[in-house]
């Protein structure tokens, strides 16, 4: 028996072998593929590899980078941190910082364990074989080796505590810089809050509502309370289905059209109009008679719209919900508020929001009473425990069905588990099998977080940070990684039961090989792939081929992509566990750990400075303190491993002596201290970051040069305290030094940084632009004026001199003629004057004068990229706050535009102009910018903006054109 045992465990450990080594040539020519291909296809596919050099405003695109194969490393590595900043934006700035800190640390933990920790397991004389020999597996329980992997692991934790500590000191001053920045304290959504579970009497009354926040420094500006306005919506919706399939019609006949028509000048004959579409009114299958589709979509689209324009005219017609914005004049007001307890009552106005964007808002959430929402909340977690149950099931099952251990204990398994076609499938097929199981969980858990009432598209995916990751943590570690080896010791302990303490140090550390196996995996193919972005290929030139069959679908497949930030932190999170919970048991793991992060930190610098356009989230970097969150539950995991371990050998000494009792007492006191230094994070760094700190705000207002100046972000002094120079020369080295501090003060002390320059000062040079940057520069892409809000038509920008110096919002007067002064539901005597969506005049003048008020000059709006911010800055009117802050259905215009395509004989000339006419004037056909081609395929210009009826172009250039079958 116990011979056939330790054949067992020999085989298991030949196939771990083989396992390891299948997974790491599988993924290596796997990654070496995509690269290649990402290398030559890169430069032939702008629109999915580089569409931040067009595709965004002016200020955030990057430069073009040469045809060369390999331009594209060095171009983004010499970018400079406050221009990455100023692109990309803070969020994924700190995202950036924490992979390459991730990276330093584990390039540290790798060679200290290489030297160290390895040796000493490859000599320790247990008597594993094959890869557990790497491992803590080898070292016997009696052997005072074991203290190196204590003294070295309490290393690995003060290096890590310390870049942690480092990295939050960064954060909090980039945090207040960038709170207080004019790119960002000028957008009016920085001095709002949102409140939600306001008491009736608040929501009925503007004045009452905003006297009480009218307390804080600077007072109120306005208040807008939300209105239910779910008829409205349903009329928007209807409406907006409908003009879509109209849409999808009117390009079909008009490429069918001109089909038939070429065909039948081919075969000289004479022309035969096409069959029109027909469609029944009921939405029961076979019920009513046919009607021609043009004429009912186009009368029931013109119906809506009628019905749009009546419900919307009006908006006090709607009830008050009990949510609404707060406007002030001072931003420090806004972060005060968010601070206060705002009323007596249990659970009332207490959710507010910071940072407000009408595009970030879950207007169906905001009407929710406070109890109501707990409920909601109590069931999404019963939900989510539910959903931890299942999947824990089915990745153990998973999990078990395709181990070689398991599999050998089948009988008829047993003889084939020797096979190396079991190691490649064990390499291969159980990390991909977890995959593509775990791709499902985020779109279950954003549904519930939303059902919680969640009143924020940017709250969800910030609460779903912390869901998925402990669901990764739960079911790719915990499960997953130990399925083999809890089956192996629940198995054996059956037969023994004394034994299974004494097991753990055998058993565990055979799990490094799922650990391998997820993270090459990770670390070579999801980078490539990453890199590649096959799915966004798919979409741009092979999708459309077959779905994308209109106008505005195939300008909608040009979108640059977004990163999804919720589920992709937990998984960086979940690769630091893995790496720092084995990186005393199997040393390689941290090897391979920093080829993951390194890899990803290169391609991520690419990727978000050329590719993603992540307009929608900006939350100021808040992600990257919960990205700390579960670095330090990283650490506790891996700490209580270490424990357990020293534990388990304790068990399986004959006679227990001092020196085994002490190497429990370490890990514990390492345990407690690293309990400390968290509470001294949670004290020290998270009440700063959330807010504004008052003190800073006072420093930046008596000297506002500090929140247009990059920070010394490891300086420890006051903000006023930074050496601001007026001499351009002095300016211009303070600028590179601080970018030194910025790159290099989390790695080396600040004191080493001042030496190296004083010794070598040419390093304070500016650095010149490179040919790239140059040609961008002297040959700029023609770019658009700013928008700065799609639904504030009414407005355009201006440059006017300021205290500083700064682009600010000022009223078309042209348009603004349209508009009579807001005229304000009746108030209380001598309450102060407050502007409110309860106004109703400059609803109803949008509406009366629609045409006029979306048309822009050709010079002001010259493609739909111009959009490079959908925020309005603080210095516009009242009417536009309530418009851009009023709900969607109530900016919903009473008529619609259909972009459809026009043949090149004219023969749908006629059906447009019937189409406007059912519609009764409430539908515009929009022809320009589409077109079909000799082959009868749909062609669309992606730079075309339909909505704005003066934006024509000369003509169709080749290259921004795409064509759908």
């Amino acid at each position: 028996m116990a011979d056939s045992s330790v054949s067992d465990d020999s085989n298991a450990d030949d196939n771990s072998v083989s396992t390891f080594t299948s997974s790491l040539v599988f993924n290596v020519v796997v990654a070496a593929v995509i690269f290649i291909a990402f290398c030559v296809l890169r430069p032939r596919f702008k629109r999915v590899y580089a569409p931040r050099t067009y595709a965004v405003g002016k200020e955030k695109r990057s430069p073009s980078i040469g045809a060369q194969v390999l331009a594209w490393i060095p171009a983004v590595l010499k970018v400079d941190e406050d221009k990455i900043i100023k692109r990309v934006g803070l969020d994924t700035y700190m995202f950036l910082r924490y992979m390459r800190s991730m990276f330093v640390i584990f390039v540290v933990l790798s060679f200290l364990s290489l030297v160290t920790i390895l040796p000493v397991n490859i000599t320790g004389g247990a008597g594993a074989t094959e890869l557990n020999i790497l491992t803590i597996a080898n070292v016997p329980s009696e052997s005072t080796k074991l203290w190196v992997h204590i003294v070295f692991f309490m290393l690995f934790v003060a290096w890590v505590l310390r870049n942690i500590f480092v990295e939050l000191q960064v954060y909090t001053r980039l945090r207040i810089w960038w709170l207080t920045n004019p790119s960002h304290a000028q957008k009016i959504g920085s001095s709002t809050i949102m409140v939600s579970s306001l008491p009736q009497a608040l929501a009925d009354s503007d004045t009452k509502l905003g006297a009480t926040f009218d307390m804080f420094p600077g007072g109120v500006r306005q208040v807008i309370v939300n209105r239910n306005c779910s008829d409205l919506e349903e009329v928007v919706e209807e409406r907006n289905k409908l003009a879509a399939k109209l849409e999808k019609l009117l390009t079909s006949y008009a490429a069918t059209s001109e089909k038939l028509h070429k065909k039948a000048a081919k075969k000289s004959s004479a022309y035969k109009e096409p069959k029109r579409p027909m469609m029944r009114e009921s939405k029961v299958p076979f019920k009513g008679p046919k009607l021609d589709a043009f004429e009912f979509l186009a009368s029931k689209i013109g119906e809506l719209n009628r019905r749009i324009g009546e419900l919307g005219g009006d908006p006090t017609q709607f009830k008050r919900q009990s949510s609404a914005f707060v406007f002030f004049n001072k931003q420090v007001a806004a972060h005060m508020a968010a601070q206060t307890v705002l009323d007596y009552k249990p659970f009332s106005m207490n959710l507010v929001s910071l940072d407000v964007s009408p595009d970030d808002i879950i207007w169906s959430n905001l009407n929710l009473n406070p109890y109501d929402r707990r409920i909601r909340g109590y069931i999404s977690m019963a939900a989510t425990i539910g959903l931890v149950i299942v999947w824990s099931i089915m990745t153990a099952a998973l999990s078990a069905l395709v181990s070689v251990k398991n599999l050998s204990k089948i009988p008829a398994l047993k003889n084939m588990s020797d096979s190396k076609f079991f190691g490649i499938f064990t390499g291969i097929v159980p990390a991909v099998v977890l995959a593509v199981v775990m791709a499902l969980l985020p779109i279950i858990l954003r549904l519930l977080l939303r059902l919680e009432g969640t009143p924020r598209v940017s709250e969800v995916n910030l609460r779903l940070l912390n869901r998925y990751f402990f669901f990764q943590v739960w079911n790719v570690y915990l499960i997953t990684i130990f399925t083999s080896s809890i089956f192996s010791i629940a198995t054996d302990g059956l037969k023994n039961p004394e034994s299974i303490v004494s097991m753990i140090p055998e058993k565990v550390p055979g799990s490094a090989t799922p650990i391998l196996t997820y993270v090459l995996l990770l670390a070579f193919t999801g980078a490539a792939k990453e890199l590649l972005q096959i799915v966004r290929l798919a979409l741009r030139y092979i999708l459309p081929l077959l779905f994308a069959k209109t106008p505005r679908k195939i300008s909608a497949a040009e979108t640059p992509a977004e990163f999804d930030w919720a589920t992709s932190i937990p998984t960086h999170s979940l690769i630091f566990l893995m790496g720092f919970s084995y990186s005393f048991i199997a040393p390689i793991v941290n090897c391979f750990a920093a080829v993951y992060f390194g890899l990803f930190y290169l391609v991520y610098r690419y990727q978000f400075l050329y590719v993603y356009n992540d307009a929608n989230w900006v939350t100021g970097g808040l992600s990257f303190p919960k990205s700390i969150k579960q670095t330090m539950v990283g650490v506790y995991i891996s700490e209580v491993y270490m424990l357990l371990m020293m534990v388990a050998k304790l068990a399986k000494l004959d006679h227990i002596n001092a020196n085994a009792i002490l190497r429990i007492i370490f890990p514990a006191l390492l345990l407690l201290l690293t309990i400390f230094a968290h509470i001294y994070i949670n004290d020290a760094y998270m009440p700063i970051i959330n807010y504004l700190p008052i003190r800073g705000a006072v420093e930046i207002e008596e000297n506002p040069r500090i929140a247009t100046t990059f920070p010394d972000v490891t300086g420890n002094g006051d903000l006023g305290a930074d050496d601001l120079e007026t001499d351009s020369i002095k300016s211009a080295e303070n600028k590179v030094r601080r970018m030194l501090y910025a790159t290099y003060g989390s790695l080396v002390p600040k004191r080493l940084i001042d030496y190296v320059l004083t010794k070598v000062p040419r390093l304070l040079s500016p650095r010149s632009p490179t040919p790239d940057e140059e040609q961008s520069v002297n040959n700029p892409v023609n770019d658009s004026a700013f928008v700065p809000m799609p639904t504030a038509h009414h407005y355009t920008t201006d440059v006017r001199p300021t205290s500083n110096d700064t682009n600010i919002i000022s009223i078309d007067t042209q348009a603004q003629s349209l508009y009579p002064p807001m005229i304000n539901e009746p108030q209380e005597v001598g309450a102060p004057s407050m502007q409110s969506i309860s106004s109703t005049t400059e609803l109803r003048h949008r509406r009366a004068n629609q045409t006029a008020l979306s048309v822009h000059s050709a010079e002001q709006r010259k493609s739909r990229y111009s959009m490079v911010d959908t925020s309005l800055l603080a210095t516009v009117g009242e009417n536009a706050l309530a418009e851009a802050f009023s709900n969607p259905a109530l900016r919903a215009s009473p008529t619609v535009c259909i972009w459809a395509p026009l043949d090149n004989f004219g023969l749908c000339n006629s059906l447009h102009e019937d189409v406007e006419k059912w519609a009764q004037g409430s539908i515009r056909v929009v022809t320009q910018g589409t077109s079909i081609d000799e082959k009868g395929h749909v062609r669309a210009d992606v730079e075309f903006d339909p909505d704005d009826t003066d934006f024509v172009k000369p003509a169709i250039r080749a290259d921004s054109l795409h064509k759908s079958g």
